[in-house]
């Protein structure tokens, strides 16, 4: 019997044959957490009395939650998180202003590669799966694990395999592609699976796409959200600072032709419009066109999930020449410096600024409802964030609406839920 993606990366790390459902060590290539993760870990590993990492160079820590920090307590916290990583002489502590959101800084720089395992303190640490990785979310106990001994304990995945195929229509995205499979499986439907994402369509679609699916697959309960390996993800791969530097050695995990699959869907897009996930949850979703008169107060664009370069750019190619309706703010949030630095090079900020938009450093804060964007009493928010339940994003009344960029700016230049088509 042939191996999924997943389990040939578990299998290579294990050193052994793997079946889903078998419990194995293996040893991680990363483990990363942010400051609120981190912490939690560092106060394991004082209460084990543990004062030793296995390998400073396979952790990564990253504040970005409440980062810029947003009051005492939150730098209270990072300042726990900063002299760790200088006491331990952590490779990768990458701080504010050279780092951004811990989910496309990891790609984006190179600190996971193809076939690694990466284990993270959050649950989207799945975004990396989008480069041919195992990356997966676990707790802080089990980062604080992987750092005192460089290994993890996993549960091997049952797999499932999501082919989409056709030519999408205009103004039609990853975004739009997961929150299909999201209406479809709803939000347990791969639950501790390990989903591989597979199809013609993906040549119509950058890398940054794969990445925002990636990052959802935690959305339907599971454990990775993986693409296979090609052209487009060695390209991303190998422009990465670190391969330039070090050109370290990676491995390609394909599917085998005999691999055996839990689940299985076909998704002819080819008919699929802008969708939008309505409160409060991911799979609440209905077509673009069903929504009328759904008035707004905020939109947000960017964060882990729609923040790369190419969503900047289709939310600029919205705003480009028009203005944001007077009743509505907009944040926009980069994934990473490295975003913000490629989005000024293309002059994406003045566009923005003169739609009135806020174009805000990368972090975390609105998205969980922490700072710079949260929510008040009923506010109806537009984001391209992940997750829309009850108070995600602040005031419990309020109402989180989940799109890609190109609606969530047409919205916010509409004042309501609204197409590009309308512009």
């Amino acid at each position: 019997m042939g191996y999924t993606i997943a389990e040939k990366i578990l299998a290579e790390h294990a050193g052994c044959e793997v079946t889903p459902g078998q419990i194995v060590n293996v040893p991680v290539d990363m483990a990363m957490a942010n400051e609120l993760s981190a912490a939690l870990a560092i106060k394991e590993l004082n209460n084990w009395g543990i004062d030793k990492l296995a390998d400073p160079n396979k952790v990564c820590l990253i504040p970005d939650h409440f980062q810029p920090a947003k009051d005492i307590n939150a730098a209270g916290i990072a300042k726990v998180v900063r002299d760790f990583a200088r006491k331990h002489d952590v490779k990768y502590y990458l701080e504010v202003g050279r780092a951004g959101i811990e989910h496309a800084v990891i790609p984006l720089e190179g600190i996971v590669l193809p076939g690694q395992i990466m284990v993270g303190g959050d649950s989207h640490t799945c975004t990396a799966g989008a480069i041919n990785s195992f990356a997966t979310g676990v707790g802080s106990t089990d980062i604080a694990g992987a750092w005192a001994t460089g290994e993890v304990w996993l549960k091997v995945p049952q797999s499932a395999r999501l082919t989409y195929t056709g030519k999408l229509r205009p103004h039609v995205y990853g975004k739009d592609l997961i929150l299909h499979t999201l209406k479809d499986l709803g939000t347990a439907g791969a639950t501790y699976m390990a989903i591989e994402y597979q199809g013609d369509v993906f040549e119509q679609l950058p890398m940054s796409d794969r990445f925002t699916m990636a990052n959802m697959a935690i959305e339907a309960g599971a454990k990775a959200g993986l693409f296979q390996f090609d052209d487009k993800t060695r390209e991303l791969v190998e422009s990465t600072p670190r391969y330039k530097s070090d050109k370290p050695d990676y491995t390609i995990a394909s599917p085998d032709a005999d691999a055996v699959y839990a689940m299985e869907r076909t998704y002819d897009v080819s008919d699929l419009e802008p969708q939008v996930a309505c409160p409060f949850s991911p799979d609440n979703v209905k077509n673009l066109s069903a929504l009328h008169n759904v008035k707004i107060d905020q939109v947000v664009i960017g964060a882990c999930t729609n923040g790369w370069i190419e969503d900047l750019q289709r939310a600029a190619d919205i705003f480009n020449g028009r203005t944001a309706h007077p009743d509505v703010r907009v944040i926009i949030l980069p994934g990473s410096q490295m975003i913000a630095r490629q989005a000024c090079d293309l002059g994406l900020p003045q566009i923005f600024i003169d739609a009135g938009c806020v174009f805000s450093t990368s972090t975390c804060g609105p998205c969980i409802g922490g700072h710079m964007g949260v929510l008040g009493e009923k506010e109806v928010c537009v984001s391209t964030t992940n997750r829309n339940f009850a108070g995600r994003m602040g005031h419990l009344s309020s109402e989180v609406y989940l799109t890609n960029p190109a609606v969530a700016a047409a919205s916010a230049v509409l004042g309501r839920i609204g197409s590009p088509d309308e512009l």
